[in-house]
C-alpha cells in the first residue's frame, strides 16, 4: 500500500519513538506506569504530526481516556499534556504540530 504525504508526516517513526520513550524514560507522563511513546497530543485525524514535540508516553488505560474519556477528562488531560510538553520544548507551539499541505509562507 503505497502512503501519501500526509500519511507519512503523521506516522511516528521508530527513531521519534525511541526519542520520546527516552524523554519520557518508559512511563506514562500521566500516571506513571509503563506505557509507550504513541499518543499524538494534536490527534492524527487532525493533522497532528508524528514528531516528538506531539507524540507522549502513555500508558494503555490512559491513552484510551485521553481518546475516548468524557470531555471534561480529555480536557484536563490535554491541559496537562500541554503544560509536560511546553516544559521540554521551549518554544513549543500547537499551531506547529499540524500537517499542511500549503504551509503559510509567513510561517
Amino acid at each position: 500500500m503505497r502512503k501519501t504525504k500526509r500519511g507519512k508526516a503523521l506516522e511516528i517513526t521508530p527513531e521519534v519513538k525511541e526519542a520520546v520513550y527516552r524523554r519520557d524514560e518508559g512511563l506514562c507522563v500521566f500516571c506513571e506506569r509503563p506505557g509507550l511513546p504513541e499518543a499524538h497530543f494534536i490527534p492524527r485525524s487532525k493533522g497532528g504530526l508524528g514528531i516528538e514535540e506531539n507524540i507522549l508516553t502513555l500508558c494503555r488505560t490512559c491513552h484510551r481516556r485521553f481518546d475516548q474519556g468524557t470531555a471534561r477528562e480529555r480536557d484536563y488531560m490535554r491541559s496537562y499534556f500541554r503544560n509536560y510538553l511546553k516544559e521540554h520544548y521551549p518554544g513549543w507551539d500547537e499551531s506547529k504540530l499540524i500537517y499542511r499541505r500549503f504551509p503559510n509562507v509567513n510561517e
